[in-house]
């Protein structure tokens, strides 16, 4: 099975930017979805972003929108998280995930399955 390949994690001054991208898997069906989940220090792991394969619709949580940018490119079977404008309280472990037949909701716990270790995201104030 292939396992996702994530890079673009760092640390930044808030204000900054950062993109995440990730490779996924091509059985994934066209309800299915990718998604990136955060987990903080002490806190619960947290949805992100996700982006329906078929038809690229996306969902963002509330406290990422108009800021993080979710995308695919399917012909590199490779999404990405594009952050701008970067708070202390984005830092946080970032996943790359996966729903392979549907998309659940992003406030799902179990609907995900995380495949990476990780990329670790650090903004200072």
């Amino acid at each position: 099975q292939v396992q996702p390949v994530e890079s673009g994690g760092g640390s930044v001054q808030a204000g900054g930017s950062l993109k995440l991208s990730c490779t996924y898997p091509g059985n994934i069906r066209d309800n299915g979805c990718v998604a990136w989940v955060r987990q903080a220090p002490g806190k619960e792991r947290e949805g992100v972003a996700r982006i329906r394969i078929g038809d690229g619709a996306t969902v963002y949580a509330d406290s990422v929108k108009g800021r993080f940018t979710v995308s695919k490119d399917s012909a590199k079977l490779t999404f990405y998280l594009q952050m701008n404008s970067l708070k202390p309280e984005d830092t946080a472990m970032y996943y790359c995930a996966a729903a392979k037949v549907y998309c659940p909701a992003l406030t799902s716990k179990d609907g995900f399955a995380v495949w990476d270790q990780g990329t670790q995201v650090t903004v200072s104030s």
